[in-house]
């Protein structure tokens, strides 16, 4: 059973009971973009499966959400949104942060923990978690095991769930594509190319720049780490040496950003709605809407509906978008940003199909044939043409 998800209807929710971000980290104000919003819509009745009273969820951070932006921020505003819309109270939800990917005996005692503490679901967030909580999933088949990103679930109660990032992704290289004049933009990345998610999106990011500006270069800087501050930010200075007038991202700070806004250039943010942390320079971010996930998997668990499989889904199911463009962009461009988009909702942009030309002079594809998902999510080792690494 695939989930129901919608983008949420903010003007004709029945509650619009606004959460701002970080309420239960700092209580800092955040801007009016980052909100969790109750949308009573998904409100399912709750009998047949796990009694609302009853339910235990534990969340695994890669960082902390306190930090106000990025990939673990975004989910944590899902949750926050989940809360809301199934009405738990906070005890019932357990958030572990700072937890790496890459330390297995944190993982264990993150994922031990949930279990000690009685969580019948449980959110892991990272890439690296994935092996880990497959062996968990198997030792407790009580409780059910969330992924996210990686690929592997065993069709019981651990499953994997993503979006079709690659679609805002595109978009984005179109407001890039269009702001350069130096014809070279930055992308700090957290994978290299045996990493299909990062790959992914870096090709649908420099497909759409080349769509627009064919003599345009994507220069990548793989830090090898999903989350590490020091590496992020010596790449981003690195790219911003080179000439990079346009800044984009595949790791969790705000680092790409917040440098390209001292150097006095522009930047495409990812995960959240970056113009809170750098308004001068935010053109548009690639951003997640994890809470239209969270809100329906722990609802259909409530109502006994929850079949397992994995989640794949795009901008038509509202958990992937981009932000509204900024004023930086010139009515020709929002123009063309909104005409793709229309295009991908209705399915005449599929961004990977037919023949693509990589970087190493080569070509994937089949004339006609659009790549099925099995290859977007797993068989993208390649760059674009336009794709430039930086070692």
């Amino acid at each position: 059973m695939e989930l129901g998800i919608k983008r949420p209807l903010l003007a004709v929710a029945a509650v619009l009971a606004v959460l701002l971000a970080g309420w239960f980290l700092s209580g800092s104000m955040a801007e009016p973009d980052d909100v969790a919003v109750a949308d009573t819509a998904r409100a399912g009745s709750g009998k047949g499966g796990i009694p609302k009273e009853d339910l235990k969820i534990g969340v695994v951070y890669l960082s902390d959400p306190a930090e106000g932006a990025g990939y673990t921020y975004t989910h944590d505003l899902g949750i926050q949104e989940m809360q809301l819309n199934i009405g738990l109270k906070d005890e019932q939800i357990l958030r572990l942060v700072n937890v790496a990917d890459n330390d297995e005996a944190q993982i264990e005692a993150a994922l031990q923990e949930c279990v000690d503490k009685k969580c019948n679901i449980v959110f892991a967030t990272s890439f690296g978690y994935m092996d880990t909580v497959e062996k968990f999933a198997a030792r407790y088949p009580e409780i059910h095991f969330f992924h996210a990103t990686g690929y592997k679930s065993n069709n019981t109660n651990f499953n994997n769930y993503f979006g079709r990032i690659y679609q805002p992704r595109y978009l984005s290289g179109l407001v890039a594509g269009s702001k350069t004049k130096s014809n070279m933009i930055g992308y700090v990345a957290a994978m290299g190319s045996e990493n299909a998610e990062v790959t992914g999106g870096i090709d649908a990011f420099a497909m759409g720049i080349y769509a627009v500006n064919p003599q345009a270069k994507v220069y990548v800087k793989v830090t090898n780490s999903w989350f590490d501050p020091v590496k992020e930010k010596e790449a981003s200075e690195q790219l911003l040496a080179m000439g990079c007038d346009v800044m984009s991202q595949h790791c969790d700070t705000a680092y790409p950003m917040k440098l390209a806004e001292d150097k006095g250039v522009w930047g495409v943010g990812y995960n959240s709605d970056m113009r809170k942390q750098t308004p001068g320079s935010a053109l548009v971010s690639v951003i997640w809407h994890w809470g239209a996930f969270y809100t329906d998997a722990v609802q259909q668990l409530m109502d006994g509906t929850w079949q397992p499989h994995n989640y794949y889904e795009g901008m038509s199911e509202g958990i992937v978008g981009i932000t509204e463009l900024s004023d930086e962009n010139d009515a020709r461009v929002k123009e063309l940003v909104s005409q793709a988009e229309l295009d991908i909702l209705q399915g005449r942009q599929k961004v990977f199909t037919g023949v693509i030309e990589t970087n190493d002079g080569g070509t994937v594809g089949t004339a006609g044939q659009d790549f099925s998902d099995g290859d977007i999510t797993g068989n993208l080792h390649w760059y674009f043409k336009n794709v430039v690494i930086v070692p």
